[in-house]
């Protein structure tokens, strides 16, 4: 990506409420330029403007990252592929998972993200995930913690990505 284009992104990631005309003031170029190259980032590298909310002012407690090992080893790659076809299915019908995904590590295949209003939310989702997923998954291990600001480290941004080489 061409360094101006970059730059562009990471002002909208830091701030996309902010307008062409204050972007390009900072990047050194024209307001109709950073429209234009605006533009071309929401065609190819921008998938959705989005808010970050306080989750503990919306009456959320728990953050979980779940990690599953799937069975299937055994299976064709038709059936493996239509098993995986069928758990983003249900996924995107769970609204407390915010984020899932394929992967490796920890002797695990698959994780994902949740957000719970307290842990009995967080337990019936795992309830569900048992039930309506005994048979495909081998093992379910959970991280939990709180999204109190006490208790974050460092908050989610992606804006920390614009000092990375």
């Amino acid at each position: 990506m061409k360094e101006k284009l970059k730059k562009l992104l990471f002002e909208l990631i830091k701030n996309s409420k902010k307008s062409d005309r204050d972007i390009a003031k900072i990047l050194g170029v024209s307001q109709p330029t950073v429209s234009r190259m605006r533009k071309k980032l929401e065609e190819k590298a921008i998938i959705e403007y989005t808010v970050k909310p306080n989750l503990t002012q919306l009456g959320y407690e728990l953050m979980a990252v779940t990690f599953v090992k799937i069975r299937g080893s055994a299976k064709s790659e038709e059936e493996q592929k239509g098993t995986l076809e069928k758990c983003a299915k249900w996924m995107m019908e769970q609204p407390n998972i915010v984020f899932a995904c394929e992967g490796t590590g920890m002797g695990m295949d698959g994780m994902m993200m949740s957000i719970h209003k307290n842990y009995t939310g967080f337990s019936e989702l795992m309830t569900k995930l048992r039930a309506e997923w005994a048979e495909t998954l081998v093992e379910i291990k959970t991280f939990i913690s709180g999204v109190k600001r006490e208790v974050i480290l460092k908050p989610y941004s992606l804006k920390y990505l614009e000092k990375v080489n």
